[in-house]
């Protein structure tokens, strides 16, 4: 297995440059971030849900920023079932340069994935020092390791607990933050190519 890594510029970043990206995409209240194209595999219905059962007891909006992709309507239908078209927030694709620091600005950075081949934004949230809640479904647990709340993705009571327990822990809140730093740092780019070239040095002693 070749893993990949986070760009370094994920890193968390000044309180200046979070606010320049809040005031750029509005964003005044504290906010729970998912970043992905809106589709069926991301799984985002559940995520809409579980947000549902929490907001009256917390001030946070749920923001995705992506594209919508193919069969995204079920999403914003849930989001209109739910009554949540104010405190659910689509961005809609958000340009790399600002990914950093939405994501150093979230409260909880939220991934309920049913698969992934790898699953690079969550490692992106953790190296900028956000709370990471993620789905359990493969091959994301071996991503975040330790450092994140792995959570069933279609269990809505889970995803519900498990936001709650950060949202109201600002102790655990730390900590994931902490662990997260400390778990992004075990991937970079440079090891990607090194043990790329292993398997080509070995398929070459293989002939």
């Amino acid at each position: 297995v070749t893993p990949l890594a986070p760009n370094e510029r994920f890193k968390p970043q000044p309180l200046e440059e979070v606010e320049r990206v809040r005031r750029k995409y509005r964003l005044f209240a504290p906010y729970i971030l998912f970043v992905g194209t809106v589709e069926p595999r991301k799984n985002l219905v559940t995520l809409v849900r579980a947000f549902a059962a929490i907001v009256k007891d917390f001030p946070h909006f749920l923001v995705l920023a992506g594209a919508r992709g193919w069969m995204s309507e079920p999403v914003f239908a849930e989001i209109e079932r739910q009554g949540l078209k104010d405190r659910v927030v689509h961005l809609g694709y958000v340009p790399d340069q600002d990914l950093p620091a939405l994501m150093s600005g979230a409260e909880i950075f939220a991934y309920p994935s049913l698969s992934e081949g790898f699953g690079l934004p969550p490692l992106e949230a953790m190296a900028c020092g956000v709370p990471v809640v993620c789905s359990s479904a493969p091959a994301l647990p071996e991503v975040v390791g330790d450092a994140a709340i792995l959570v069933p993705p279609t269990d809505v009571s889970a995803w519900e607990d498990a936001m709650t327990s950060v949202l109201s822990n600002p102790d655990l809140k730390a900590v994931l933050g902490q662990k997260g730093l400390q778990r992004s740092r075990q991937f970079s780019w440079l090891e990607t190519a090194r043990l790329t070239l292993s398997v080509f040095e070995q398929a070459y002693q293989d002939v």
